[in-house]
């Protein structure tokens, strides 16, 4: 793996690369956040948030492998992912488990690596995505939201193998659609490669992914009420209530919950992981 780094003063700002991926660390503290964004974000998504967690943690984030359209495309297996996200773990908090904060494809890739590695996770905020692989959550959407599911995530796989401009249109189209704040010029075909995964066994697929109901560590499950289509179950919820560590909120938001409400969803996650904070 190809490794540089920088070793700026305690609080700054730092930046390495693993496995062609550029990793960004600001803050300091002995704990560390692991940002792990979904489609069609990049690390960017995540700004507000460093911003505000900075301060008391270190805040690390990057863009998945295949999102960033300066790099060539690639579709990064499961595989791949969880050995880089233990790359990036192992090298910003060799000592500590981390906090891993998760946003859609996050939660599933995030997830995967907290069932296969444990010992190096300490707790995990998830954002709208909770129980995508529980029978309850298939039981739960009707007929017409499938036929929904089915057709945007059909869509955005074919986009990803016409690639170029067309595939580039069309993935802009999608994400113009379900209300993505993410800026068009930031949106590339490329990043539909894990529902290419996901439904055409794409660089092996998903099939060995592990279920996340119930939870393997605390676990905050933060969502946006205004989706017509919930990516959780009703039992998800009633699981995390009977969990120790575990807690759920939803705000009146779309998908993009930090986003759309970035102080309310900071001060929630800030209860949750800073509670010498708030009694102080």
């Amino acid at each position: 793996m190809a490794d540089h780094l920088s070793r700026p003063d305690a609080g700054a700002s730092e930046r390495f690369e693993l496995a062609g991926v550029d990793v960004l660390v600001d803050g300091a503290g002995p704990d560390a956040i692991v940002m792990i964004h979904g489609w069609p974000d990049t690390h960017r998504l995540w700004d507000a948030q460093v911003a505000h967690f900075r301060t008391r943690h270190r805040c690390v984030r990057f863009t998945l492998p295949g999102f960033d359209l300066a790099k060539p495309r690639r579709a990064a297996s499961l595989d791949e992912l969880v050995a880089l996200f233990r790359a990036i773990v192992d090298r910003v908090s060799p000592d500590r488990p981390v906090t891993l904060m998760l946003h859609d494809w996050g939660c599933v890739f995030g997830c995967e690596f907290a069932a296969r590695h444990p010992g190096r996770v300490a707790r995990v905020v998830s954002v709208d995505v909770g129980d995508h692989n529980s029978p309850e959550f298939r039981r739960s959407l009707g007929a017409g939201a499938l036929l929904g599911v089915v057709g945007y995530q059909v869509w955005n796989s074919i986009a990803w193998f016409l690639g170029g401009a067309i595939g580039d249109g069309m993935m802009r189209s999608m994400a113009r659609r379900r209300g993505c704040p993410t800026d068009p010029r930031a949106i590339g075909a490329q990043m539909g490669y894990p529902y290419a995964m996901r439904w055409f066994g794409v660089a092996g697929g998903l099939r060995t992914i592990a279920p996340v109901s119930p939870p393997r560590h605390p676990l905050l499950y933060v969502y946006g009420t205004r989706r017509k289509t919930k990516w959780h179950s009703p039992e998800w919820l009633g699981v995390l209530d009977r969990s120790p560590g575990c807690a759920h909120q939803g705000f009146d938001t779309s998908h993009w919950v930090m986003i759309d409400a970035p102080d309310a969803f900071n001060a929630c996650v800030a209860r949750w992981l800073e509670p010498e904070a708030r009694d102080g």
